[in-house]
């Protein structure tokens, strides 16, 4: 049971160590940028919704009293 738990680890870091490929410094800064940009994107977009509704919601509240 314990060496298939050593084989295990050796093939683990045998794949990350010499078969992966990872990013370079510039592709890793490039995605982080697209990301951040993406997830500003979207949460303005939910806030102009949530303004619009609260202010919808407004109108319809205050047409019942």
């Amino acid at each position: 049971m314990l060496k298939k738990f050593i084989n295990y680890c050796k093939a683990c870091y045998d794949e990350l160590a010499h078969k992966t490929t990872w990013p370079t410094r510039s592709e890793l800064t490039h995605s982080a940028v697209v990301v951040l940009s993406a997830s500003l994107v979207i949460a303005v977009v939910v806030w102009l919704m949530d303004t619009v509704f609260k202010f919808a919601m407004t109108g319809v509240y205050s047409l019942g009293m």
